[in-house]
């Protein structure tokens, strides 16, 4: 940074050395001291171009980069009070106008003021002015608008680099860049990444290392290590802290959020999401977290919290929200929900936004997390607006590009929905019905005509079974929970719920595969079948124990501290559980129980 003549030594030392702790270090939080200092010291001594200097330094690196609303008030504030004591028209008034301009369009989600004062910046012989411009205008466009505008500014950046010979120009060009090339899913982007991982090797910067680690945190995510990508998030988010920088929450956020969608955990971190959501630190522009909230309440089954937050997106319109760089993101995560919630309105408004950006993948901020292309949100929003032969398409173009990205998960996510959509095309041609589960042996047996399938026993399965045994009935989620035990207390004259309790058909079927198993015993023994003898009697055995706690004998109720709301919890995981290893059965059964299987406080099997 050139320092303006007339200044005192310790202003041109202490703006010199914010400078360099800014720029050149990356330490946002040495450079925010500095500066403050800096401003105060210039305040006693009325020089006015220290004062502007130290305003422009104390906005810091970033677009909104203090964003508390006190914090974010002082800063404009010093930028229009630095503005009024120089000539607007002079390079540093000009770099002041700039700054204020980046703020008030970063706060909108718009780019018209700043790219006004790029406009004519670029007609001054000021290359380092320009260079600083560049990168605030650049900061502005990271919508998916603007990609091929932005692609612009940084090469246009990297190429000013050349003439201030600053070192700080070249990194932000060459991380403009690579961030550009990210966002575009384009195949060069980890050469690029690599490259300014070589120039860091020279010499570290905090606040670019930062978003290098976060980059290798999402590429983590990619490969489907998700354990490593869960500790990359953890490192990443104290470089964070230590570059003092104000996104360390909101990517950590965001980071949790990818990893535990993809390890099907995403309800999980409703709690945490739910307290993040409102913290100052989080962008203006960026609402990716309340979608975050909305996905992850609606999978823990917490209709009216999911409604909620989701209901604070739309507003009166999708369209509303500005197109910040979490904007895809976002996008997702209301079509994720909807499709949960069921909402046919919102997704249609989602596909009609998201529709001209479909070749794009759904990358966070700068690079941060990845949710895989866009096509596949598309294929939720058709699958939810019942238009499936639309999601069947998406849905295989989506693998297509998730395949390219190298983004194993999502490739994954998206080949389970083709299936499934596909799946639901044969359901509604081939109409399942009359659909039972009984226990068959120590497995569970689910039918439908002449479609049968044999899992292995689990607690989800279990809980399939009751519903399916009593279709169009709501059960409580506690009573499934307390399962056949419970069965006792209700004999004993001990209220359950007020709905109608579990499905006795389940105990009759016990008790008539009992003598079916007694008659067969006899048989093997006169055969001296001993083998087939231990299988039957061990089968035997395992129904027994089940029974004996419906005739009391043994059987401890389970209950929960909280009831309903740590019932709803593990029924639902019990239950998504099990419709999974159906639908790895049969695709178009799992498709059916799917559709009609309801889950929350209360559940139940709707047939259609």
């Amino acid at each position: 940074m050139v320092m303006a003549a007339g200044l005192t030594d310790d202003l041109t030392a202490m703006l010199a050395r914010g400078f360099d702790a800014l720029v050149s270090e990356g330490d946002l939080l040495i450079s925010r001291r500095l500066f403050e200092a800096a401003y105060q010291t210039a305040l006693t001594t009325g020089d006015h171009q220290a004062i502007g200097l130290a305003a422009i330094g104390g906005s810091g690196l970033w677009g909104n980069e203090v964003r508390d609303a006190q914090g974010s008030a002082k800063v404009r504030a010093r930028l229009r009070r630095a503005l009024s004591m120089v000539d607007p028209q002079s390079t540093l008034g000009l770099r002041l106008r700039a700054r204020l301009a980046g703020e008030d369009d970063y706060r909108t989600g718009d780019s018209a003021k700043v790219l006004a004062v790029l406009d004519e910046a670029r007609h001054r012989p000021d290359s380092e002015a320009l260079a600083d411009i560049l990168n605030v205008a650049h900061h502005c466009l990271l919508g998916p608008d603007h990609r091929v505008l932005r692609r612009e500014l940084a090469a246009e950046l990297l190429e000013q680099s050349s003439h201030t010979m600053r070192r700080g120009d070249l990194l932000m060009g060459m991380l403009w860049k690579t961030v550009d090339l990210f966002l575009d899913g384009d195949l060069r982007a980890e050469r690029n990444l690599l490259e300014v991982r070589h120039l860091l090797e020279q010499r570290g910067h905090l606040a670019i290392g930062f978003v290098l680690d976060a980059m290798d945190c999402m590429l983590a995510i990619r490969s489907g290590d998700l354990d490593h990508a869960e500790n990359l998030a953890q490192v990443c988010a104290q470089r964070g802290r230590d570059a003092g920088d104000a996104d360390a929450t909101g990517w950590f956020a965001a980071q949790m959020v990818a990893i535990r969608w993809y390890q099907g955990r995403i309800a999980e971190l409703l709690p945490m999401l739910q307290e993040v959501v409102h913290s100052p630190t989080l962008s203006v522009t960026d609402h990716s977290l309340f979608a975050a909230v909305a996905v992850s309440a609606a999978a823990a089954g917490d209709v009216s919290s999911a409604e909620s937050a989701l209901a604070k997106l739309t507003g009166r319109d999708l369209a509303d929200l500005p197109r910040s760089s979490s904007w895809l993101v976002m996008m997702n995560g209301v079509v994720e929900a909807a499709h949960l919630l069921k909402d046919s309105r919102t997704s249609a408004r989602a596909y009609e936004l998201l529709s001209p950006f479909a070749d794009l993948p759904m990358v966070a901020s700068l690079g941060v997390a990845c949710f895989g292309s866009v096509h596949h949100a598309l294929g939720v929003a058709a699958l939810t607006m019942g238009d499936v032969d639309k999601a069947i398409a998406h849905f295989a173009t989506a693998a297509e590009q998730n395949l390219a990205l190298a983004h194993w998960p999502a490739v994954a996510a998206s080949r389970q929905r083709h299936a499934l959509a596909k799946a639901t095309a044969d359901v509604e041609g081939s109409q399942i019905s009359d659909l039972t589960c009984i226990r068959y042996g120590q497995a569970w047996k689910i039918e439908s005509g002449d479609r049968s399938i044999l899992l292995a026993h689990s607690v989800g399965m279990l809980h399939l079974a009751v519903l399916i045994a009593n279709p169009g009935r709501e059960i409580y989620s506690a009573d499934l929970v307390a399962g056949l035990s419970e069965l006792s207390r209700a004999d004993a004259g001990t209220a359950l719920s007020s709905q109608p309790f579990l499905d006795r058909v389940a105990v009759q079927n016990y008790r008539t595969r009992l003598a079916d198993l007694r008659i067969e015993i006899e048989q093997l023994e006169s055969k001296n079948e001993f083998d087939e003898v231990a299988r039957v009697k061990a089968e035997q055995a395992w129904i027994m124990s089940e029974l004996s706690a419906v005739t009391g004998i043994g059987g401890a109720v389970r209950r929960f501290p909280d009831g309903h709301e740590r019932a709803r919890i593990a029924v639902g995981k019990a239950i998504r559980r099990a419709l999974a290893r159906v639908t790895e059965s049969d695709a178009e059964i799992g498709a059916y129980l799917r559709r009609t299987i309801h889950t929350g406080v209360r559940c139940s099997y709707r047939p259609t």
